[in-house]
């Protein structure tokens, strides 16, 4: 056996060895490239081919998988086969990544951050799709693509606009409570290691009685909570653009795996239907004083993927994606991811994305989906691709049907205000979280705050600032106070705004 013959020999996509594969067929030795040379075609058209569209949001991503494992027993709230036990063990794969900015956009930027999570079920995957915090800047999906556009790049200058950004938020007071999140070092993660994980929106449990439950889930680090500073993620940025990604990979080698605890938060229907906030409302939290945290199971990383495009830039993940005793509940951004998220990966990935390992659900699936770009699986073979039909036992299963889920008094399909009259109090849980802090995080965050605003300029500046300034003055009068000092402002122009609300 020859020295080469011991090697895995070098072929073409189709197979055919390769016999050269650095030069390039000539005719002679200084002469011009030849068509036939299809190896070189092959080269050259998937090198133009390797990048997918990347994400609209959530670009810039790291990823491990990992078990879930349950400690406490919840099967009074839900059917979910994941929570089936004690000791059960679930295989999943956790996605997490900055928001605003491109692919190859810094880790450490002000931003919140992704924290998407595939549970491989029995009954199915499930995407539990959500951030670093409990809220979000808006209620109302309609908002969704000017929201982000501001967190993009003036169509002008095709640079960041401080301007858009204060623009757009002080003119929708609701996203005042997530700001004051973003703008607290808790916007600038040490690593992903080091950060709590949100589902943010109200979702449902089922239980084995059909019963329903509304549910949030938080995922609290074991690691402990670690912040930059705005000083130090500025300086990050330039030392090592990719922080995050190398920490995270890093401590998942030398087998220092990173752990979540599951808590979840329940609410009755009954104790929807009179909570002095809107439950579904995900500018809003629900006060751990009235639904205490009930904890769940753990969260572990062990296993970094061996090849980050086919796992982590691969993976797709879509709130649509829900199991058995896991469901949706009225919360208006929840039901526009219903339908944005998939319509995306279609998008990015094609229609059978989730054919793509990462994606693909390990139990058996069976369905009438047929053809389309990309479909490896077989394709259903010589079976039926329509139904009902004569030629196979296939059912749809009644024992899975859910409880009907009552809309209260307005049944009437109508747009209503989302800022109408009970839904319009945007500053007592922003206050209130500012209250919260240590004298040590509230310096830190007005002076964040302060740096954020100063960015804004044009003809619009200062009515954008006294805008803005309004929605923290209502928030809590010594915020606003110190915000308009370090901004310059005379306070004086806010007298209306320090009104009580």
């Amino acid at each position: 056996m020859t020295h080469k013959e011991k090697h895995t020999r070098i072929t073409t996509a189709s197979g055919k060895p390769v016999y050269d594969y650095e030069d390039s067929q000539t005719a002679g030795p200084r002469g011009p490239v030849l068509l036939q040379d299809y190896f070189l075609h092959e080269k050259l058209a998937h090198f133009n081919r390797e990048r997918i569209p990347e994400r609209v949001v959530h670009a810039k991503g790291s990823g491990a998988y990992g078990t879930f494992t349950v400690t406490h027993d919840i099967t009074k709230y839900t059917r979910a086969k994941v929570f089936s036990e004690i000791g059960k063990e679930t295989r999943t794969f956790l996605r997490f990544s900055t928001v605003g900015g491109e692919k190859g956009s810094a880790d450490s930027e002000r931003d919140p951050r992704g924290f998407a999570l595939k549970f491989y079920t029995e009954d199915g995957n499930w995407d539990l799709v959500g951030n670093n915090t409990p809220v979000f800047f808006i209620k109302d999906p309609k908002k969704f693509p000017d929201f982000i556009h501001t967190q993009k790049r003036d169509p002008y200058t095709n640079t960041k606009s401080a301007t858009m950004v204060w623009d757009f938020w002080s003119l929708s007071p609701e996203s005042l409570h997530q700001i004051m999140i973003l703008m607290s070092d808790r916007g600038t993660p040490l690593s992903y290691r080091h950060m709590h994980g949100f589902g943010s929106h109200t979702f449902s449990f089922i239980n084995a009685e059909n019963e329903r439950f509304y549910v949030k889930f938080h995922f609290k680090t074991q690691q402990g909570i670690k912040n930059f500073t705005d000083e130090e993620a500025t300086r990050m940025k330039g030392i090592d653009p990719d922080q995050a990604q190398r920490d995270l990979v890093e401590a998942i080698d030398r087998g220092d795996f990173p752990r979540w605890t599951l808590k979840v938060q329940i609410m009755t229907m009954e104790e929807a239907a009179t909570y002095k906030w809107n439950p579904f409302d995900v500018t809003k939290t629900w006060s751990q004083k009235d639904f205490p945290l009930i904890e769940v199971g753990v969260l572990e990383l062990n296993e970094n993927p061996d090849n980050y495009f086919a796992h982590v830039e691969q993976a797709a993940f879509a709130p649509a994606h829900i199991v058995d005793g896991i469901s949706f509940s009225p919360d208006k951004m929840l039901q526009g991811r219903i339908l944005g998220y998939p319509d995306a990966q279609r998008y990015r990935l094609g229609a059978n994305y989730e054919q793509i390992p990462v994606n693909r659900c390990p139990f058996a699936t069976n369905n009438y989906q047929r053809d389309g770009a990309m479909r490896v699986d077989g394709n259903g073979g010589n079976k039926p691709n329509y139904f009902p039909n004569s030629f196979d036992d296939s059912f749809a299963d009644e024992k899975y049907r859910e409880p009907a889920e009552p809309l209260g008094q307005h049944v009437v399909a109508d747009w209503y205000d989302r800022n109408g009259v009970g839904e319009n109090d945007h500053y007592t849980q922003p206050g209130d979280l500012f209250r919260l802090m240590t004298p040590e995080a509230q310096r830190s965050t007005i002076s964040n705050i302060v740096g954020a605003m100063s960015g804004i300029s044009g003809p619009k500046r200062t009515e954008i600032i006294n805008r803005q300034l309004c929605h923290f003055f209502r928030a809590d009068m010594g915020l606003g106070m110190a915000i308009a000092q370090g901004l310059g402002i005379d306070i004086s122009q806010h007298a209306g705004a320090l009104q009580p609300h």
